[in-house]
């Protein structure tokens, strides 16, 4: 295996990975090629996120794997599932996108994970953790006369659905091949020779048949059978961690060299002609063969596209003044702060609390439902438990949110990282539809800083809010605004008024978008007051300008269905003012792949786009009138 330090200038030469079109070309290829090929695609993997940017280090762990799973297996009349898709670069280098992978992430190119629409190979789509068991035992049911594999990470392998899939699947005979991709080290240490060579002979037609045909023998003598099925699990148990997978009714095999290509070739083909579930353990590296990312896997998870010249910042992004609050109201003597994540706290800006405060600290792993619960349960008993989790992965909690913390009334503060457009991620990673399924939560407030100092106090006012209070702030930078690190709190539902005129138009702008909608209101020198709050609304100051006949305009990013534009509308109509509300945010449609701008170049929520809605609307509003008074 060749090893790589540097993330290469120029495309490199790869001539054997330059004969695979599709997965059918790399089968004629000997064992010396295949080897030859998986340096070149490492290499090839190497220089294409370099150019991209994207996910690194899982793709690099799973080169070997990823050719031994296409060798082996008739993809795609065979279903190949990969978790997340973090790990599939490979896949889609050999499934006719080489020539398309640097623009993956990118507005118009590729997906950043496995998606149906785009390739036939891609059996099922991805982006959320855990998903790909069940996803293959559905599949695999449906279709008995295939092959279906599933690659999930010992990551995905925390969270329960992945267990509530093979409990579900063991008690079935679906050909289903499960393959444990474990790049941690988490279930087991024991690699090398013997390990290969018990996956050899576990996955061997003789075992196999020596084993089934003994438990055939002994089915009408209970006892028999019961001793052979026990004895059997528990000397496979001693030598190998797979007892836990052989008792939901699988056939462990494992753990073994996930680098070492022929001996993976070689158990897969076993695995192949094997009836019933199975589970494949594989060890591998993460960043596999470039050697920053074996030594610094977490910081080489992803990389950002390599730029030219000096990058261009605008202020602190907003995980950071997260984790600063956790780390100063901690040092106030706060014993009842818990902080919590879903493994997401590199992320998330909670590295520096979890060295200082390691007691007040808890990443639960991949398990967003019991990270909820969890936090009620410390709530329950008088902690004020911080959750910090992405956006799109709250929805994953949602049941919890409902039955476990807000109709219990607790204390429990959602920090809600990554809201709005994400950027590169896609769809699977936008953050735009917590406000529509919060809102209609009782009990709940929910705000949304306009910069950097806003969201510091408005931590502090979901802190001491004495229930379940949301702060959800985008990803990245804020804009630069000093941030006092006090104590000051924002009185609920108070909304701020940034300019007010005499205009007939009242711009209401909603977190990150104030930006945006100071540079509209002084086009049309209009008010413009920054909300805040989404809920409970500031009714009195909205019911002020009601009063006044202003039109309004509301100005988010979030989904126009659901919305906090929809919240004004809706105040309206129960008070029974009949104010007209353009409602300005994002359609009815997944974002596109791009970055954040181009995202919100789609969804029309740019600086120009929206001053031609605004003024459609105004002449809309001129015609409507002149017809109603002619009409008088």
């Amino acid at each position: 295996m060749k090893i790589f330090k540097e993330i290469p200038a120029f495309p490199p030469i790869t001539p054997l990975l330059d004969k695979v079109n599709l997965p059918e070309d790399l089968r004629n290829f000997d064992k010396e090629q295949l080897r030859k090929l998986a340096d070149e695609l490492r290499e090839f993997l190497i220089y294409s996120v370099g150019q991209s940017g994207g996910h690194f280090g899982a793709g690099l762990g799973v080169v070997e794997l990823t050719i031994a799973l296409h060798y082996v297996f008739n993809t795609p009349d065979d279903k190949l599932v990969w978790d997340v898709g973090h790990q599939a670069y490979p896949h889609k280098i050999i499934t006719g996108r080489k020539n398309d992978i640097t623009s993956i992430r990118h507005k118009d190119g590729l997906h950043p994970f496995t998606n149906i629409d785009e390739s036939i190979y891609d059996a099922f789509g991805a982006g959320h953790s855990s998903t790909s068991i069940s996803a293959s035992l559905g599949m695999s049911i449906a279709e008995p006369d295939k092959n279906h594999i599933a690659v999930i990470g010992d990551g995905s392998m925390t969270a329960g659905m992945a267990f509530e899939a093979l409990a579900h699947a063991g008690s079935t005979d679906s050909n289903l091949l499960v393959i444990l991709n474990d790049n941690n080290m988490s279930i087991s240490r024991n690699t090398g020779g013997i390990s290969n060579y018990l996956a050899r002979i576990w996955s061997s037609r003789i075992y196999t048949s020596i084993r089934e045909g003994g438990k055939t023998a002994l089915r009408f003598i209970p006892s028999a059978k019961n001793f052979a099925k026990k004895a059997e699990t528990h000397f496979k148990g001693m030598l190998t961690p797979g007892t836990l997978f052989e008792e939901l009714g699988f056939n462990y095999i494992g753990p073994m060299d996930g680098h070492n290509l022929s001996e993976i070739i070689r158990t897969l083909k076993n695995l192949k002609n094997l009836s019933g579930p199975k589970l494949l353990h594989v060890i591998t590296t993460k960043g596999k063969g470039f050697l920053p990312a074996e030594n610094d896997p977490i910081g080489f998870h992803a990389l950002n596209k390599i730029e030219k010249g000096a990058s261009k910042t605008k202020g602190v992004k907003y995980s950071s003044i997260f984790g600063e609050w956790l780390c100063e109201t901690a040092r106030r003597g706060d014993k009842d702060l818990m902080a919590i994540t879903p493994a997401m706290s590199e992320g998330s800006g909670m590295n520096d609390f979890k060295e200082s405060f390691p007691n007040q600290f808890f990443d639960v792993a991949i398990a967003e439902q019991h990270s909820m619960t969890f936090a009620a349960g410390l709530a329950k008993v008088g902690k004020k438990p911080v959750l910090a989790i992405y956006s799109t992965f709250l929805q994953r909690a949602y049941d919890q949110l409902i039955h476990d913390v807000a109709l219990q009334g607790l204390n429990v503060t959602l920090a809600i990282d990554r809201a709005g457009f994400v950027g590169g991620d896609g769809a699977t990673h936008a953050g735009i539809f917590d406000v529509a399924y919060l809102r209609c939560i009782p009990n709940m407030v929910i705000m949304s800083p306009s910069n950097e100092n806003e969201c510091w106090k408005m931590l502090n006012t979901g802190y001491n809010f004495n229930g379940p209070a949301a702060i959800r702030y985008p990803r990245g930078e804020g804009v630069g605004a000093k941030v006092d690190k006090d104590t000051n709190i924002i009185e609920i539902g108070k909304a701020n008024i940034i300019n007010e005129t005499n205009s007939n138009l009242v711009i209401l702008s909603f977190g990150n978008m104030l930006q945006v909608s100071e540079e509209v209101a002084k086009e049309f020198k209009c008010t413009l007051i920054d909300m805040r709050f989404i809920k409970p609304l500031d009714e009195d100051l909205l019911e002020k300008y009601a009063k006044l006949k202003k039109e309004f305009i509301s100005i988010e990013e979030n989904t126009l269905s659901g919305g906090a534009g929809s919240a004004v509308n809706e105040f309206f109509v129960k008070k029974g003012y009949e104010n007209k509300i353009l409602m300005i945010g994002i359609p009815d449609e997944f974002p596109i792949v791009g970055n954040a701008e181009d995202q919100r170049e789609a969804a029309g929520l740019t600086k120009d786009k929206i001053l031609w809605k605004i003024k459609n609307r105004l002449n809309e509003i001129e015609i409507e009138n002149k017809q109603s008074t002619s009409n008088t």
